[in-house]
């Protein structure tokens, strides 16, 4: 392509996208007189573009356009942009930048999509840590260390949304008082470290790591969040056993 044919792509390309903010391929074909869609692409490069995280990626725009949102975001109408890119790459980030880590539901509130089985493939690729919170996964960072802070962060969350005395925090006679709430948060990260363990190894683990924690302290909170895997009945729990 001539440097004449590419300063005539980008004037067209401005004067389209001032008038459209978004495009798609067909609109861009038909506005820029040609078929090739590597010459299409070619234009775009040279101009600067972003192309949608949404509806498959079939819509673009030119990289000056959007007025991003505090989480990098951008929506023209239904369509939907990420100053980082395509949605795998804005769904990481936006885990691992977050104070609390996120919940599904929340997700898919910021985003505007349908999210579940992206950040399963994420997860199933280190890409960022997830664990079970009662009924629902809370998403948070490949990083155990910055996991660690997420999960506090959420912790605290809960616990000032909750009321100050909750009867399952309340001690059972003739059973190890409650965790208090770094605690909690320690057994959590165990379990992202090694999420195949049982309570009763975790509870080892910390043990051995220094913390004082019984195996009922550390059931209880499995217990609470949902966490392992459910016990069969040639596996009975280690309380069954004695």
């Amino acid at each position: 392509m001539t440097s004449a044919a590419r300063g005539d792509h980008s004037r067209t390309l401005q004067s389209l996208f001032r008038r459209r903010r978004i495009a798609t391929l067909l609109q861009l074909r038909s506005a820029l007189g040609v078929s090739s869609r590597t010459t299409i692409l070619g234009a775009l490069r040279s101009a600067g573009y972003l192309s949608s995280y949404s509806h498959a990626g079939k819509y673009y725009t030119l990289d000056t356009i959007p007025k991003f949102d505090e989480r990098g975001l951008w929506r023209h109408g239904k369509v939907c942009f990420s100053k980082h890119g395509t949605l795998r790459k804005t769904l990481v980030v936006l885990v691992t930048e977050s104070k609390a880590g996120y919940l599904h539901e929340e997700l898919e509130d910021v985003v505007g999509l349908r999210v579940y089985d992206t950040l399963r493939s994420l997860f199933e690729q280190d890409e960022i840590g997830r664990l079970r919170i009662e009924v629902a996964y809370l998403y948070v960072a490949a990083d155990p260390t910055r996991a660690s802070i997420q999960l506090s962060q959420r912790e605290a969350m809960r616990a000032a949304q909750q009321a100050v005395s909750e009867r399952s925090d309340e001690p059972v006679a003739g059973t190890s008082p409650a965790l208090e709430l770094t605690r909690v948060i320690d057994v959590l990260v165990a379990v992202i470290h090694a999420p195949k363990d049982d309570a009763y190894s975790i509870a080892a683990r910390l043990r051995t790591g220094g913390l004082v924690v019984t195996d009922e302290q550390v059931e209880a909170v499995f217990e609470r969040y949902r966490l392992g895997v459910k016990k069969t009945a040639s596996s009975p729990s280690r309380r069954s056993r004695h």
